[in-house]
């Protein structure tokens, strides 16, 4: 088994990388320059857009991909949804990925949508989307119930960006999610790796 990730520090790999630790399964790490990309990452994303993976073979871009990915990959971290955990966990996970990063990167760039262009993106409104997502967190511990899940890896790390950079709201139920899925040990584990990569740069 290879599994080879491509990673900045300072860019959405960090969801990745606490997906990897969460795995457990030994993986290459390839740090890469913004300014001075590797061909093999241009040939695996010709986009030159990090987190990536190369799994046996198999490239997955997108971070929210890679984590669905990985907990099937690796059905013995029992990351990925069972039963009637399968709706919200591919919901929420795709809402944040989808609607909700959009909306925070419209903030970010000052984008205002009129109230009558509403229907053509896909979150409505800012206001909308935020508030959707705090009731999607409300009244249970996880995205898909009681249980950890890949999908908390990935909306974990989003909650955590997007208050971090005063993007989204720090309301009582996002930052009491975060505060449990950074009590993982693996996330503590993929957090300290990527400072430590930033202090060495």
């Amino acid at each position: 088994m290879t599994l080879t990730f491509f990673t900045h520090p300072r860019s959405r790999s960090r969801s990745a990388r606490w997906m990897l630790e969460e795995i457990g399964a030994p993986y290459e790490q390839v740090v890469i320059d913004f300014d001075r990309k590797p061909a093999a990452l241009l040939e695996a994303n010709p986009l030159g857009k990090v987190p990536v993976i190369v799994h046996d073979g198999q490239v997955v871009s997108e971070a929210a991909a890679i984590c669905a990915y990985l907990a099937e990959a690796f059905p013995e971290a029992g990351l990925a949804p069972r039963g009637n955990e399968r709706a919200a966990y591919y919901r929420w996970l795709f809402f944040t990925s989808g609607p909700l990063e959009a909306a925070m990167v419209d903030k970010a760039l000052g984008v205002q949508v009129p109230p009558e262009r509403e229907g053509m993106v896909g979150y409505a409104s800012f206001a909308r989307a935020v508030d959707a997502f705090e009731r999607a967190l409300e009244g249970r511990d996880y995205v898909a119930g009681d249980r950890f899940t890949a999908a908390d890896v990935f909306v974990g790390s989003a909650v955590g960006f997007f208050t971090g950079f005063g993007l989204l709201e720090p309301r009582e139920t996002f930052m009491a999610y975060l505060d449990r899925v950074r009590a993982r040990p693996a996330w503590q584990r993929a957090n300290d790796i990527d400072d430590a990569l930033l202090k060495g740069k």
